[in-house]
């Protein structure tokens, strides 16, 4: 049963790599302070699990000596692999294909282990356990995502949020029961954590970060959720009138203009 899930959940992010990479947030700088703070001096090795298009990943670069992207998804892969190219490949960060309750990295190898927008999709129990595997003595595993819809304007977050349910429920609907993708809950992140044994230490920081924005990418903001792009694949053909009306609210609220958006982040933290 569980790969079924594992299989579904990967799947739930084909084909919508570049839409991904171009409108979701990069992690702030706050989050690297806050973890270099934790662990005490700046990481050797940074794992960042279920990395996607890399957004969570290149951060570190000036901050760790390595840093491992892991993805299993293809698609979202080759976006975060293109970005590397087009930088001239620097040698301190490498993507890879893997799964966050097999990883194929040694034991006590890194410093800090993170899942941005992703720790949602992993069974928690079994990632944990090889989380814990791979992190030396003092070593930080995080994971960190942002709330949805994004602070701008409360009619557009209301129609955010009316569009992305309706996405979740069509998808529900439309998906044979064995091929849906599982979430587990993010507001049991902390208790999952603190249940493992795992861990010496845990806890919750909120913290939050404005960023420029413009219609477009606001508007997109909505149609990279899984649940909608599942929903679209699977023939709910009367979304795309849902989604143009919504972009069309974005664009008369925005009136060609780039607005400040507020992403608020909750991360809870173990420390081995």
């Amino acid at each position: 049963m569980i790969e079924h899930i594992r299989t579904s959940n990967v799947q739930r992010f084909t084909g919508f790599g570049a839409l991904y990479d171009e409108s979701r947030p990069t992690a702030p700088q706050e989050l690297i302070k806050i973890l270099t703070s934790y662990l005490g001096s700046q990481p050797q090795t940074v794992v960042d699990v279920g990395c996607g298009t890399g957004l969570s990943s290149f951060i570190w670069l000036n901050d760790a000596e390595r840093i491992i992207g892991v993805e299993p998804s293809d698609d979202m892969r080759a976006v975060a692999l293109a970005k590397w190219e087009s930088m001239n490949k620097p040698e301190a960060i490498q993507f890879i294909s893997g799964l966050s309750h097999e990883l194929e990295l040694p034991s006590d190898s890194a410093d800090v282990v993170t899942c941005s927008q992703s720790f949602h999709w992993m069974e928690p129990q079994s990632t944990l356990r090889e989380f814990a595997r791979i992190l030396r003595t003092g070593g930080v595993f995080a994971a960190y995502d942002c709330d949805w819809p994004p602070v701008v304007d409360w009619e557009i977050e209301q129609q955010y949020i009316k569009l992305t349910s309706l996405g979740h429920q069509r998808a529900v609907e439309l998906a044979p029961k064995h091929e849906q993708a599982h979430k587990w809950n993010k507001d049991e992140h902390l208790k999952q954590i603190q249940s493992s044994g795992l861990f010496r230490y845990a806890r919750e920081i909120v913290f939050h970060n404005w960023e420029s924005c413009d219609a477009t990418r606001y508007a997109n903001l909505a149609l990279s959720q899984g649940s909608l792009q599942s929903a679209i694949k699977l023939g709910a053909k009367e979304l795309e009138a849902e989604a143009a009306a919504f972009r069309q609210l974005v664009e008369k609220v925005f009136a060609g203009e780039e607005r400040s958006i507020l992403f608020g982040y909750r991360m809870r933290i173990g420390i081995v």
